[in-house]
């Protein structure tokens, strides 16, 4: 094996974290999921408790509040799908620099998500030293789904609160609510509820994350429409139009829909090899637009496991981005649950599809 991937494979082993089983984690096989919470993480991450599900909460009876339209919201979302569509007209007549130039944006931009915003700064599955979380901070800005605040603070409800009311984008609403509906109307007062009980002190301490919440608007304007669209039109002389609508529109529209198919069709398409009980699936085409995020019957299992999945490297490369950051010293203690746990787990509460079942 060459010296480059003895390091890679040295550094990947040694750095992360395994555990077993917590003590006192229920062992009967017929035993429900409701009457006892997910692993306890006080053996991997005694710091992060508020993105474990609470089977206890449940929806308040009664009609739910008549929804409240966000017209900002719907009629941007609109331009900038029509401008995607053109762009897909005109993909054809770009120049190559353009696509390639918009396809690694749009993997920066996805990082930003993934890497960034979901498991570091959302479920804390891992640690990064300065200069990886300033690439994640401007990463995430360049994909504009919120600053790193809100998305952490929505996304440990959506887990925490699952398939609830107090769950921002609730996939028994069905598929286009979860998908981009819940954008497009105000929230349901269960979300700010719940919201406003999560522990978000790890967040307000972070100079970098309430320093992009505090300049969010000016730097998404500059770094997710203005310079992809101004450095193909400039540098390599692609027409304006082209750099808008491809560069900008339809790149950024991609980013948008492969991380909402996380919320849709990952909790509605797909198998529960991991726990039958909860509606996340695994779904290997979201994983392949969502750069590993697709694996999401085991997240919901297992959130606090720093790959999102049990393969790692598999259709996985947010994974195989944070080991590269590892070797490189950048991105440390990351966390991985046990083969033995995640056996256990899929004996006790999995559909059968697992190939170990």
């Amino acid at each position: 094996m060459p010296a480059h991937m003895l390091q890679l494979s040295s550094s990947y082993t040694t750095t992360t974290t395994i555990r077993a089983p917590p003590k006192g984690s229920p062992q009967n096989e017929g035993e429900k999921l409701e009457n006892h919470p997910l692993y306890s993480e006080e053996d991997i991450r005694p710091e992060m408790k508020d993105d474990i599900y609470d089977p206890s909460y449940q929806d308040a009876e009664g009609p739910r509040p008549k929804f409240e339209f966000v017209w900002r919201n719907i009629i941007l979302m609109c331009l900038l799908h029509l401008g995607a569509l053109y762009g897909i007209i005109l993909v054809p007549t770009c120049k190559f620099y353009t696509w390639l130039w918009a396809y690694v944006y749009y993997l920066i931009s996805g990082l930003g998500i993934t890497a960034g915003a979901h498991r570091l700064w959302s479920h804390r599955t891992y640690k990064a030293r300065l200069p990886l979380r300033l690439f994640l901070i401007i990463a995430n800005t360049m994909a504009f789904q919120n600053d790193v605040y809100e998305w952490a603070r929505d996304h440990r409800a959506h887990h925490k609160f699952s398939e609830t009311d107090a769950d921002p984008h609730n996939s028994r609403r069905g598929f286009f609510f979860s998908h981009v509906g819940w954008l497009l109307v105000r929230k349901h007062p269960a979300v700010k509820e719940k919201g406003a009980t999560l522990n978000l002190s790890d967040l307000k301490a972070e100079k970098l994350v309430m320093f992009q919440r505090r300049y969010y608007k000016p730097a998404v304007l500059l770094i997710c429409f203005i310079l992809p669209t101004l450095v193909p039109w400039f540098y390599w002389g692609e027409t304006f139009l082209n750099s808008l609508c491809v560069a900008t529109f339809l790149r950024y529209a991609v980013v948008l829909n492969a991380t909402w198919l996380v919320n849709s069709a990952a909790h509605l398409y797909g198998y529960r090899p991991y726990d039958k009980n909860i509606n996340s699936r695994e779904n290997i085409l979201v994983s392949l637009g969502a750069v590993g995020e697709g694996f999401h019957n085991y997240h919901h299992t297992f959130p606090y496991d720093y790959s999102a999945s049990e393969y790692r490297w598999h259709i996985n490369f947010t994974t195989f981005f944070i080991d590269c950051m590892a070797v490189l010293g950048l991105a440390y203690d990351r966390k991985k649950v046990s083969k033995t746990a995640v056996l256990a787990r899929i004996k006790r509460t999995g559909d059968g599809s697992h190939k170990s079942a």
